[in-house]
């Protein structure tokens, strides 16, 4: 039986391995010979495993950036192209907008971008064009005369001589951008390549409308966290100020707050409600709220701050507990009187040493049928640091908390007098020295908060 080799198209070299295929038969009572119909479901089975092998690969991505590399990747290795290009600019309108690249840097995609609008863009559909449209195909661009002379100046400038884009579009929220592969001859794809990547596609733009969707309720997850925690420090003589914090993604009851208060007092604040998500949050807005209010009315007395906090929290928290922490800072005088309600005690950073403060061993708030512990007075001397810090700082080591908690006093003892100076390189050489990894993808997902604010007395 003879075959015939696989077609070629002009400047393309396709990566899936082509099916050897029976020679045309002489009659049409051929067609359905036993050797022309194993060939075809031979091809069709081998089509098939690779796409089921892509849409496996695309399905382990877990972030909306990371869906967009593979189908880049993906449609590449289907459609026999080196680059490529995604625009995610969702019809609703409501975000986010992206740009990635396959094979391109960020100035090559600024010049990209400078292609005027339309439908001959290398963007290939514009997400506000019909919706009957299905693909751009540009296979010899430096001889298209009708092409916009942006468009040829920016492809002879990136070297890419032939264009192949299709628009992305999933049930919701409809058209998603579009996507385009460029080739460095003039080209296009065959139709089985086309073919396979339009069965590709239609998985590839439900999952990165998932991702959208999971991105956006992260996002305002994040953008409500933010906005019930501080918008900043006060400015006050004789005491800097400076925080740190990274939440995790389904938003962490863990808030912190420094307030300025009459005489020139401050109040210090840290804790943290139990749970995680929307409820969580609300709770933390709560708690916030009435402790900034107790603090103003008596927070001379850190112990009747806690006591009406945690009065706060039975009455609109039944069945929630909290853990926080109150000091009441002269910074003329360098006093400190603290409370705590089962939250891990501050430590007192200077000149040789680091030093827990000895707070009194409390339950957190709503644990017992009454909550009051005594209040500690510390003295601070000139130049130290009073840092108070989130449980999760600790938890996030992975850890015993005893461990954990030599690891903190180690990583503060060790810190350079320069950064024993500044809060805010104190903050940082902490966090640093306990989590090397946590601006890494994988410390992004952990449920823990993390929050260390530092109070340097001059």
């Amino acid at each position: 039986m003879s075959t015939l080799p696989p077609s070629k198209v002009a400047g393309i070299h396709p990566v899936l391995p082509t099916v050897p295929q029976t020679s045309r038969p002489a009659d049409d009572t051929a067609l359905g010979s036993p050797g022309g119909a194993h060939d075809r479901l031979a091809s069709w089975i081998s089509d098939l495993t690779t796409l089921h092998a892509l849409t496996e690969r695309l399905g382990r991505t877990r972030t909306l950036a990371d869906a967009l590399d593979e189908t880049l990747r993906a449609g590449a290795e289907l459609v026999g192209a080196r680059r490529g290009l995604v625009a995610l600019r969702p019809c609703d309108g409501l975000g986010p907008e992206r740009l990635a690249g396959l094979g391109l840097g960020h100035a090559d995609l600024g010049h990209l971008e400078t292609v005027p609008p339309g439908l001959d863009t290398p963007f290939g559909a514009d997400p506000e064009g019909g919706a009957d449209l299905t693909e751009v195909v540009h296979r010899d661009i430096p001889h298209e005369d009708s092409l916009d002379p942006r468009h040829r100046e920016v492809a002879a400038r990136l070297g890419f001589a032939a264009s192949y884009a299709v628009p992305l579009a999933a049930e919701t929220p409809g058209r998603l951008g579009g996507a385009v592969w460029l080739y460095d001859e003039p080209g296009q794809p065959d139709p089985r390549q086309r073919r396979m990547l339009s069965h590709y596609l239609r998985q590839a733009a439900q999952h990165i409308a998932n991702r959208l969707e999971l991105t956006r309720a992260l996002t305002a997850v994040r953008t409500v966290h933010e906005g019930l925690l501080p918008p900043g420090l006060p400015l006050l003589p004789g005491v800097s100020l400076a925080v740190r914090h990274r939440f995790g993604p389904r938003g962490g009851g863990d808030f912190y707050d420094a307030l300025a208060l009459p005489d020139s007092a401050l109040g210090l604040a840290i804790g943290g409600a139990t749970g995680t998500g929307p409820a969580a949050l609300a709770a933390m807005g709560r708690l916030r709220a009435g402790l900034r209010a107790y603090a103003v009315m008596e927070g001379e007395d850190p112990v009747a701050v806690l006591s009406d906090l945690e009065l706060l929290l039975r009455m609109t928290e039944p069945g929630r507990c909290a853990t926080a922490l109150f000091g009441y800072a002269e910074p003329a005088t360098r006093r400190l009187v603290l409370a705590s309600a089962g939250h891990p005690p501050p430590l007192v950073i200077g000149a040789g040493r680091a030093d827990f403060a000895e707070t009194t061993l409390s339950a957190p708030l709503n644990m017992l049928a009454c909550w009051e512990a005594p209040s500690v007075h510390l003295r601070i001397e000139e130049g130290e640091t009073v840092l108070l810090y989130s449980d999760g700082l600790l938890h996030r080591t992975g850890e015993p908390l005893d461990r954990a908690f030599a690891r903190l006093q180690a990583a503060a003892a060790h810190a350079s007098p320069a950064a024993r100076a500044d809060p805010g390189a104190l903050a940082d050489h902490i966090l640093h020295t306990l989590l090397p990894d946590l601006d890494s993808p994988a410390a992004a997902d952990s449920p823990e908060d993390v929050v260390v604010l530092a109070a340097h007395f001059a």
